[in-house]
This record gives structure tokens, sequence and C-alpha cells, in this order.
């Protein structure tokens, strides 16, 4: 297992990262305005058929604007919207939310234990490794390997994406919506081990996970 995680943190770090332009904040607050309706005007989502921004990672933000404008992630909503989107945009944008706050949901009670068990330690059984260890013990991610934080991000979410990664690596599911820009199949090859259940538990456990609580832990 813990061999698996440093591959896996090695391999991530190992991809070329984008060249990025020195971003401007206020510059971004006011670019970001197109974003507010459903993003929010601070990065918090108010809906959660949208992911939050606040506080995520200026070099994940980035590089999934690029994916958007080159279509290596597909969102019909979001390729228009980054389609006249220059790299200086992109990093003023990144550098604007990744300094905003994320506003902590609240966890499921139903599936707090199961959620917890999986993020911090994984599935054994199945050879799922621990969340914790590409996203940080908080959920705060890993910026400079492109790793995103999943704190606070709202369930409903992070469960599409992880059923998305989950259809990516699996040929035989027809329709459904599929994600497959994780680098080296990560997420589609840990996504693919995952129940229904499971990404439930856990996708109910970030959202209401917050760095002060892992720290009180």
């Amino acid at each position: 297992m813990k061999c698996f995680k440093l591959i896996v943190l090695l391999t991530a770090m190992a991809v070329a990262p984008f060249a990025l332009a020195q971003g401007n904040a206020e510059a971004g607050q006011e670019k970001s305005q197109t974003c507010a309706a459903c993003h929010g005007p601070d990065g918090n989502s108010p809906s959660g058929m949208y992911p939050s921004l606040a506080g995520q990672g200026e070099k994940y933000l980035v590089e999934q604007l690029h994916a958007f404008k080159s279509g290596a992630r597909e969102n019909a909503i979001m390729q228009g919207q980054v389609a006249n989107l220059s790299d200086q945009d992109m990093q003023d944008l990144a550098v604007y939310f990744a300094k905003q706050d994320i506003t902590t949901g609240q966890a499921s009670p139903d599936w707090v234990e199961q959620g917890e068990r999986l993020y911090r330690g994984g599935d054994v059984s199945k050879d799922i490794p621990a969340c914790s260890g590409c996203h940080g013990p908080a959920g705060q991610g890993v910026d400079a390997a492109g790793f995103p934080a999943l704190a606070g991000q709202h369930a409903d979410y992070v469960e599409v994406q992880l059923k998305a990664f989950r259809a990516a690596g699996n040929e035989s599911i027809g329709d459904m919506a599929k994600r497959s820009n994780d680098p080296q199949a990560m997420m589609r090859t840990v996504a693919g081990k995952m129940s229904d259940a499971q990404i439930k538990a856990v996708a109910s456990f970030v959202s209401g996970l917050s760095e002060g609580q892992a720290a009180a832990e």
C-alpha cells in the first residue's frame, strides 16, 4: 500500500506542468463575475451540481481550465466558458479562487464512519488506497503535484466525478458521463474498484472535512 502511494505521488509529480503566468488576484476577481452564477461570487458554489472553487490549488485549477479548453475534459458549459480565456486569464482566476476560504458542509451521519475509514485507510481487500495519501489528511490536496483539495467540496459533485472516473475505466458502461483527464489513469483505477456505497460514503465525508477538524483529531 505504501509503495502504491509513493508511485502515485512520483508519477503525478513527473507530469510536465504548464508554464504558469504570474496571476493577479484582483484581475481574477473581476474576471470571476461570469463564474459566479454556478460557482458563487467567492468560489463557494450554491449548488451541489457545480464544484466549489474556493481554496482549490492554483495548479489544479489551471490544469482543469486547460483540459476543458482542449476537450480533454468534456463539459459543454465549461467548454463554452473557457473558449476565449487566455493563459493569463486562467492564472488570474486560479489565484483569486485559491485565496478564498471554502465553506465546509455537513457530512451525513449515515456515511461518516465508512467514509472516514476509506478516506484515511482505504480498503485493503479491494486494493483501494487511502484518499488521504494523495489528497492530504485534512483534504487540503497537494497543489505542487496537481492533486486537488477535497475538504468542503459538495458531496453530490464528488460522487458524480468519482462515478465518471469509474465509468471511463469501464468500457461496458454505456452512456453515463465519463471523465478521463486524470494523469496515468490514477483516479480511473481507484474509482473503478469502488462500489456505489463506498463512493457515496467518501463523498459525504469529504464534504464535512476541514483542516481544523483534521488537526484536532
